[in-house]
């Protein structure tokens, strides 16, 4: 187990405590399954300080790590996935607004986020490139101290209703990835945006997605976050913090989905013995009970050692991502099983649960490119 300190604790119980009281398990049926975003609860959720919790205090942040945020989330999704992921990913890119904006362009966009006032999404990937971002072509040309953006973003979390996205442009078409891509903050409601909501996904229903699109729209330059040409490595950056932030909510949905088979399991019986009693249920229970832990010390470790600096990380948000999804969606699949046929009926909340990991597992361009980023690091050059 780790042993958390004191302030963590506190933490990681005030986000249980909203959870169990605001969080209803029906609400959250009739929610997911008319795609409905928790406004409300989200709100109340920001009022009292849990949107945001690791942006500075200088502009409405909890001032406090990423490990403060991983509770968080975790508790939020162990509670019920949907609800948590939707509230955690308010914030989706905004981590780049801080680590990359000038002053200005955090007091505009940062305390509306942790206020609840504005979502935040991110756009990265498109149609034609999928999760290759060396192949970005979404165009950002620089005219008369002003950058024109054209182009299409595919899979935008919060699309079409967020307040601010960051959208990654190739500013030099002539240079390498390397240095020709670069970051912009882009107000949702500018002219020149085109929103195409994806419709009805396996899972995380409560959260908007949609594809982009760009024409002729006009940016001020202090909207360029960072330096021009930076954008790929803001990008790398990013994912390895983000990686962290979900590896916290699949962690969270897999202790979810256990706490509800367990429970089910010691309260049904089968040839009037609880099914908790047979041995092959305990072997699955152990078995689900390691997947969990293993997966909360590698996203803790990785969260401790982001707080400390990024010292040691190399991978380790990466890893940390691909192990707790996969946790989530094995853990949760168990669960059904232990339920058996009840397991597939959305009263259960195992089947969303599911539903929820099984969508985590593909953020970020999925695992073919994390494993892809992971080996590139760890094999070095070839001479």
């Amino acid at each position: 187990m780790v042993e958390l300190n004191r302030s963590q604790k506190q933490i990681q119980k005030a986000a249980s405590d909203f959870a169990r009281g605001e969080f209803d398990k029906d609400l959250a049926l009739e929610m997911e399954s008319a795609n409905e975003f928790p406004e409300k609860i989200w709100k109340k959720a920001a009022d009292l300080g849990f949107i945001g919790v690791h942006f500075p205090e200088a502009f409405s942040g909890g001032g406090m790590g990423m490990m403060d945020a991983c509770l968080i989330s975790e508790a939020f999704c162990r509670k019920d996935s949907s609800m948590g992921t939707a509230l955690s990913l308010s914030t989706a890119g905004a981590e780049c607004l801080v680590r990359f904006g000038g002053e200005a362009t955090k007091e505009a966009f940062l305390p509306k986020i942790a206020e609840g006032k504005i979502r935040c999404g991110y756009g990265f990937f498109e149609p034609g490139c999928g999760a290759d971002l060396t192949g970005v072509e979404t165009i950002a040309a620089e005219r008369d101290g002003h950058w024109i953006i054209n182009g299409t973003k595919t899979h935008v979390l919060n699309g079409g209703v967020a307040g601010v996205y960051v959208i990654l442009c190739r500013t030099d078409p002539e240079a390498p990835a390397e240095k020709g891509l670069s970051l912009f903050a882009v107000e949702g409601d500018r002219p020149g945006i085109k929103a195409v909501n994806a419709g009805r996904k396996l899972g995380a229903n409560m959260i908007a997605t949609a594809d982009l699109t760009f024409t002729d729209l006009k940016l001020p330059a202090e909207n360029l976050l960072g330096k021009a040409g930076r954008g790929l490595a803001q990008a790398e950056s990013f994912f390895q913090e983000a990686g962290i932030l979900i590896a916290a909510q699949c962690l969270g949905t897999a202790a979810g989905a256990f706490d509800r088979a367990l429970a089910y399991t010691k309260e049904r019986e089968q040839f009037n013995r609880k099914l908790a009693v047979f041995e092959i249920t305990r072997q699955k229970i152990a078995d689900m009970a390691i997947r969990i832990e293993q997966a909360r010390l590698i996203t803790y470790e990785a969260a401790r050692r982001s707080d400390a600096g990024g010292k040691g990380m190399d991978n380790l948000g990466f890893m940390a991502r691909l192990t707790a999804a996969r946790t989530a969606v094995d853990v949760a699949d168990e669960a059904i099983q232990l339920f058996g046929g009840y397991g597939y009926m959305k009263e259960s909340e195992v089947e969303r649960f599911y539903r929820d990991a099984k969508i985590a597992a593909l953020s970020l361009g999925g695992a073919t490119r994390l494993k892809n980023r992971i080996a590139t690091d760890v094999i070095g050059k070839i001479k």
